[in-house]
């Protein structure tokens, strides 16, 4: 089971380094909407807690 894990982490990592260096602008893409949904769960989550405290 552990081999079948380590094969798998393996295989992602190479698709992710391939789909870098075949379409870096589409990644950069990816990434910058990845940070931007988790600045806006945390600024959801600061005013849910902010909607508590009132």
């Amino acid at each position: 089971m552990a081999q079948a894990k380590k094969i798998g982490i393996v295989l992602v990592l190479v698709f992710v380094l391939y789909s870098i260096i075949t379409s870096p602008s589409r990644s950069a893409e990816l990434v910058q909407l990845g940070f931007e949904g988790i600045s806006n769960a945390a600024k959801a989550v600061g005013t849910f807690m902010t909607g508590l405290i009132k």
